[in-house]
């Protein structure tokens, strides 16, 4: 049988809050295979040694080492670090560079493997000296991708990213699909880690359109193990289900054991999503059955912890401590704050219910004090990540200025040159180039002018967008959590009791909901103001929008006993932006809440025009005159009523809904008698029927 030798993208063990392991471009065998593959080298280095003729310093021998250290790094680690020392005295006895460098990085994956990153990257940045001496390009970048993803891993995240961006370049110019692969899904995970999902995924996407030209199914499995990681993380369990499943197919005919306990794991905490303990601790199981196989310490954080959740979610609280100490003691030892923090609140959560106060106050002290500085640490990244693209794209532009000058300052060298021929030719050439020189000057002059007035416009729109900002977060925002604060110090300083306390708790539920629904009206309308907001229409189906709205606003609802009836049907698929319509159905139902006294009814139903959809939300409510009307949907309109229950609104709504509207070609108008309701009405395009078979 032919050895199938693959290399892959190594899994990502930490779910949640993702500390990157290095994404090591090491090769290694189908699980079946393997153990042959080994024996092989094992069998060349003997013969090789037992032979007449044979002397240590020879660069076959030296590979020979640095191969088997490779296909031992996750079954014998203590093998793989004295093989790469073994290689490294030889191949630096006979001034083998590329020995030398192929030991460094083995011995690079060693300590980052036991959790001694400073070391590792020292080894590293040595491999990769070696490495780009001989102009081993290929090896290069592997080695920038291995050192970004310790930086990574390390919280330098500034550092990572421009490693990243920097092997993108080096992988694009010799065209290695299987390194691109790598690197965007490094970049996907340093989004997944800040859950940023959504950036996530389109670089996963990006990925998977590389893997399926590079046809192979192992890389595609493993980007899909990653994917549904994120997706459960997400509460996207489905679509985490899905890609588990798909993923575990494929490594189980493969056979590829420390990637198959990696899909258990995920498919196990896809389980614990859904409170569903007895599935969520078989797949534990199998993957703990895995783990005792391989040696990954990092991997067996997430998986402990999760074991753990799952026995006290069934009530085995012995058993559940257990295994959290022994994640607790794996993270402590490899300096993982992530895992750290998760261990801690988990044995809390443990010893709180054994009743031992004493130790959960301690746990609870060192999750707080994690929480708070991965809290701090994920706004640093943030804007660090940012600053970094911003930084390199600048680099970039000045790199390509400086091409240009030069090419600029070529032509001049050539244009002197023929000046010789003729005086003629001189004076002609330096007419012609005043007067390109004087259209230039002309051009940039009109081209800076409009580029002033440009900026002109959009810093009058931008202080016009902040002083309704400051406006919205000062009147709207400020007194309800001003009211909060308020009451907070009156009951810590004694002034009111307990349960003169708790009279205010639905109050300030509702202040709470209030500043909710204020804070998503606001960000959603901010992005579109300052940034624009991007529309993606794709087939939707209102009947499911409707559906979602009615649930969120039940409770406000029941408290006005009002009844919200949609006569949607399953089949009104529209051709639109899921998210922004989403917010339009949120802002109607909440205003038809907000001016429908108690008792009275509110319905949504859609009629089906030609070719788009005209949906309706008509209230019983208090309605409007004309002059109301024609204010509210008035450009720049901030108009706002207080509602039957005295609710307050930001007057964002009703404008943020009719710019969602028509940017999704739609159109939005109202129909309103005061004192006996009013109808919202909007059109959105219909789904076209191939869209609504593909979907």
């Amino acid at each position: 049988m032919t050895l199938a030798l693959t290399c892959f993208v190594p899994k990502l063990p930490f779910s949640k809050k993702r500390i990157f392991l290095l994404l090591f471009w090491v090769c290694t065998f189908h699980f079946g295979q393997a153990q042959k593959t080994r024996d092989s080298l094992v069998q060349a280095i003997r013969t090789l040694e037992q032979s007449t003729n044979f002397i240590e310093k020879d660069t076959t021998y030296v590979n020979l080492l640095s191969n088997l250290g490779s296909e031992l790094r996750y079954y014998r680690t203590d093998s793989l670090f004295l093989l790469s020392e073994k290689s490294l005295r030889i191949s630096k006895a006979i001034q083998y560079a590329k020995g030398e460098s192929r030991a460094l990085f083995n011995l690079g994956n060693y300590h980052s493997d036991k959790g001694n990153s400073s070391n590792a990257i020292a080894y590293l940045e040595k491999s990769l000296q070696k490495a780009t001496e001989i102009k081993d390009s290929l090896f290069t970048v592997r080695i920038h991708n291995d050192l970004s993803g310790e930086y990574a891993y390390n919280g330098n995240y500034a550092k990572a990213l421009s490693g990243y961006l920097l092997s993108i370049e080096q992988a694009e110019k010799l065209n290695d699909l299987k390194m691109l692969s790598i690197i965007n899904e490094n970049i996907a995970n340093l989004y997944a880690s800040q859950k940023d999902y959504k950036q996530a995924l389109e670089f996963y996407k990006k990925v998977k359109k590389i893997n399926a030209e590079i046809g192979n199914e192992i890389y595609s499995a493993e980007t899909m193990s990653n994917m549904a990681s994120v997706y459960a993380d997400m509460n996207e369990l489905e679509y985490a289900m899905f890609n588990v499943n798909a993923s575990i197919a494929i490594f189980e005919k493969q056979e590829i054991i420390d990637w198959l306990a990696y899909a258990y794991e995920i498919k196990g905490k896809t389980y614990l999503k859904q409170n569903d303990h007895k599935w969520a601790l078989y797949w534990y199981r199998q993957s703990e059955a895995l783990h005792k196989k391989i040696q990954d310490e990092r991997g067996r954080i997430d998986l402990y912890n999760g074991m753990a959740e799952a026995y006290f979610g069934i009530g085995k609280d012995s058993v559940s401590k257990h295994y959290a100490l022994h994640a607790y003691d794996i993270s402590r030892k490899l300096k993982f704050k992530e895992g750290t923090q998760k261990c801690a609140n988990t044995l809390y959560k443990i010893s709180k219910k054994g009743k031992d106060f004493a130790t959960a106050l301690t746990y609870h002290e060192l999750y707080s004090k994690l929480s708070d500085t991965l809290s701090r640490n994920e706004n640093k990244k943030s804007l660090t990540m940012l600053k970094t693209k911003l930084e390199y794209d600048e680099q970039k532009r000045d790199l390509i200025l400086e091409n240009e000058r030069a090419l600029a300052q070529q032509k001049k060298y050539v244009y002197a040159a023929l000046s010789i021929l003729s005086i003629f030719l001189i004076i002609t050439f330096l007419v012609r180039r005043n007067e390109n020189i004087q259209k230039k000057l002309n051009i940039e002059l009109n081209a800076n002018k409009e580029e002033l007035e440009k900026s002109e416009r959009e810093l009058t729109e931008i202080n016009e967008t902040k002083d309704k900002l400051f406006s919205i977060i000062g009147h709207d925002l400020r007194g309800p959590i001003g009211a909060f604060q308020g009451l907070l110090k009156l009951y810590r300083d004694g002034e009111i009791k307990q349960k003169e306390f708790l009279e205010f708790i639905p109050k300030l539920g509702t202040d709470l909901d209030h500043i909710s629904f204020t804070l998503n009206n606001l960000l959603s309308w901010g992005q579109t103001q300052m940034n624009g907001a991007i529309t993606k229409p794709s087939v939707i189906s209102l009947d499911g929008l409707v559906s979602d709205n009615i649930k969120l606003l039940s409770e406000i609802a029941s408290s006005k006993s009002i009844k919200i009836v949609s006569r949607l049907s399953a089949n009104t698929l529209a051709w639109s932006d899921g998210d922004q319509i989403d917010i339009v159905i949120r802002n109607l139902l909440s205003n038809a809440l907000k001016f429908t006294p108690e008792n009275g009814m509110i319905t949504i139903g859609a009629a089906e025009k030609n070719n788009h959809w005209e949906i309706f939300v008509r209230d019983t409510g208090v309605g409007m005159d004309k002059e109301t009307q024609e204010k509210i949907f008035a450009e720049n309109s901030s108009h706002t009523t207080y509602g039957t229950n005295n609710e307050k609104g930001t007057g964002l709504g009703l404008s943020l809904c009719k710019e969602m509207v028509e940017k999704n070609d739609g159109s939005i108008w109202v129909e309103s008698i005061p004192r006996k309701g009013s109808c919202f009405y909007f059109t959105l395009p219909k789904a076209k029927k191939e869209y609504q078979k593909t979907a």
